[in-house]
């Protein structure tokens, strides 16, 4: 047995030297073929590098020598004009003859020793004074007149946008500068004439200076080049130089194709080899693939606290997770392939779980999901919230339905019991109010009770007379009446604000709570000496929980008092205003007081944070949280208009319409 094992393991390296020959065959090959290619290359790079600075030196000599011979007939003629004879004849023959030999000359013109044309072949209109072309021609024309002899002008581009160069040869009578003549060289037009076809057929040909600025250039091929040279363009000079760009061929691209071809047969021989080696391996890995991810999806199945159920296209449910399962107190055997109804749906809400599963099935589920109501196994009813998805399968096709179930039966109730804490905080909020209020209210019923007292008294007198009428006692009557009508307003005032009740949204009139809120903090105000400025329009109804917004109002003007504690009398405001806008009310709640430092303006609204010695600090806190139950917004702003530099206005808004 040993010895086996022993013979079997020379045998298994040896197969695998023998599966790696080829493909070390392969790559040597590959290496090879690209060692090949680049020398390739770079012969054939160093071989165009050489033809291209033949074919330039070649080019430079010969426009070289084309300018040159121009020029040496240009020097002749003006040998043969420093005579004073016929020299208008003769310009006007050897220059019309040299215009006919050398078309790349484009005009020729006699100037007299101030530059001025005498005359110009063909006829040209001169150029207007400071052109470039004049600035150029008074620049070769005082080179030439200096050095004696010809000088070409430095390159401009006319009006028309083409670029010109111009060479001046002096004129001299007797060692006396006589004139100059001038002929014209526009540079497309010597590439035109002077550079043969074959040459734009390889090249592509520019005439630059050192800043690179194109003069002229000539080609007839397109594309980006992979090679070029420059060499100086002298004469003319003036850093003019000449730019020859080389073009890949056909051949190299052919080349470049043919080895590419080689190397994608290679590396698919290659490539071959190593799937045959490898295809043991690849199944090995899948197989340990699958399991770990079998074992990770079940890890992650049983750790998942939300229910997954996923049903088929027909609404047979094909999967459950454990959680669904718990939450349910059905196995996993239970659920499978069941059809509507469920055994977890809830007798009394059937035809509404049943009207659900259809338009989930339709594809018309919520996609902020939907709450439903189910029942355990053991009967118990639980509120669940669900979310559909479709379950797509691996070719990309919808197979079904999958949803996530969460149950919120605990989560409804803490809500209610924030709800109720809430309500109780309001409503111990308002008893708070009204007992710091307690002596001012106390006062207001004490003037219409000790009024009634009053009067009571006055009438008990005047009956205890002989002398008197029932028309007597009637204004006293008449007074005692409306007294009391104030004292039971008050009242009534006080057992509204006080009363417990859930909180609900009906038509109300705005400028009534705001009267009655403006009547409970009056008498306050002119104890503190406040002046209150009131600027309310008839309002429309909307959709509002009375009590609440004269909580809200009550509890701001009350902190607008309170703000100008420290104020002087004179500016002691209180204003209240109300305006109808697009979509909403807006009302605000400003006083001159002390404003609110920027420290604590992030904590104006946190729960049992207050600046008062005796605040309870819910105030801000249940005032917002009212007017966002009304689907408005609540916020404070500086206030700009105050004389005291300093005040508060708090702004609320209410939806005309409810939500």
């Amino acid at each position: 047995m040993k010895s086996s094992i022993a013979r079997s393991r020379p045998e298994k390296r040896h197969l695998r030297w023998l599966l790696a020959l080829p493909k070390l065959g392969i790559v040597l090959l590959m290496a090879a073929l690209i060692a090949l290619l680049w020398l390739l290359q770079h012969s054939e790079r160093e071989e165009q590098r050489n033809i291209l600075i033949k074919d330039v030196l070649w080019l430079e000599q010969n426009l070289r020598f084309h300018l040159e011979g121009n020029r040496d007939l240009l020097q002749q003629l003006a040998v043969d004009m420093s005579a004073p004879r016929e020299r208008e004849q003769l310009f006007r023959l050897r220059s019309a003859h040299l215009l006919k030999n050398s078309p790349e000359i484009s005009r020729i013109s006699w100037l007299d020793a101030r530059s001025n044309t005498l005359i110009s072949l063909p006829g040209h209109p001169p150029s207007e004074s400071g052109s470039p072309n004049q600035r150029a021609t008074a620049g070769a024309f005082d080179t030439a007149r200096r050095l004696g002899k010809p000088a070409y002008s430095e390159p401009f581009f006319s009006e028309a946008g083409d670029s010109t160069i111009e060479l001046l040869v002096p004129i001299y009578e007797e060692s006396r500068l006589a004139g100059m003549l001038l002929a014209a060289y526009p540079l497309d037009d010597l590439l035109t004439n002077q550079v043969p076809w074959w040459f734009t057929e390889k090249y592509k040909l520019e005439i630059v200076d050192v800043g690179d600025v194109l003069y002229a250039s000539k080609t007839h091929i397109q594309g980006t080049s992979s090679d070029s040279y420059q060499i100086p363009f002298d004469p003319p000079g003036h850093g003019l130089r000449l730019k020859v760009s080389n073009y890949p061929n056909d051949q190299s691209l052919l080349q470049r194709l043919l080895t590419a071809a080689i190397l994608l047969l290679a590396g698919g021989v290659f490539w071959s080899l190593w799937l045959v080696r490898g295809l043991m391996q690849k199944s090995t890995r899948a197989e340990e693939a699958l399991r770990a991810e079998h074992a990770f999806r079940a890890a992650m199945e049983d750790s998942l606290t939300v229910g997954m159920r996923a049903r088929d296209l027909t609404g047979r449910i094909i999967y459950v997770n454990p959680a669904f399962c718990k939450m349910t107190g059905f196995s996993p055997e239970e659920l499978v392939d069941r059809k509507p109804p469920m055994p977890y749906w809830a007798p009394e809400h059937l035809d509404d779980t049943q009207a659900m599963h259809l338009a989930v099935m339709a594809g018309l589920a919520p996609s902020e999901g939907f709450e439903i109501t189910f029942m355990r196994k053991n009967g118990e009813r639980f509120r669940a919230l669900v979310y559909e998805a479709k379950l797509i399968d691996g070719n990309g096709q919808h197979t079904g339905w999958m949803a996530s179930v969460l149950d919120i039966t605990e989560r409804e109730r803490a809500e209610e019991l924030a709800r109720q804490q809430q309500e109780q905080l309001q409503f111990t909020a308002r008893l708070v109010t009204l007992g710091e209020m307690a002596s001012t209210l106390a006062h207001e019923l004490n003037q219409p009770l000790a009024a009634i007292a009053s009067y009571n008294t006055g009438c008990l007198n005047l009956l205890s007379t002989e002398n008197f009428s029932c028309g007597d006692l009637r204004p006293a009557l008449e007074k005692i009446g409306v007294q009391a009508q104030r004292a039971g307003k008050i009242i009534r005032r006080v057992h509204d604000f006080v009363r417990k009740s859930e909180p609900k949204r009906a038509p109300c009139a705005l400028r009534e709570v705001i009267d009655d809120c403006l009547g409970f903090v009056e008498p306050e105000a002119r104890k503190r000496q406040i002046r209150i400025e009131a600027s309310i329009p008839e309002l429309p109804l909307l959709p509002a929980d009375r009590l609440m917004l004269e909580q809200v109002l009550l509890n701001l003007m009350r902190n607008a008092m309170d703000a100008m504690s420290e104020t002087p009398v004179a500016h002691r405001v209180l204003k209240l205003a109300a305006r109808v806008e697009a979509e909403d009310v807006r009302i605000s709640v400003g006083d001159y007081g002390c404003g609110i430092a920027p420290e604590i303006e992030d904590k104006l609204y946190t729960a049992f944070f207050t600046t008062k010695q005796e605040g309870m600090g819910v105030g801000l806190s249940i005032c917002r949280s009212i007017i966002e139950f009304h689907r408005g917004r609540l916020w404070a702003e500086k206030c700009a208009a105050s004389p005291t530099g300093s005040g508060t206005i708090f702004i609320f808004t209410l939806p005309l319409e409810s939500a």
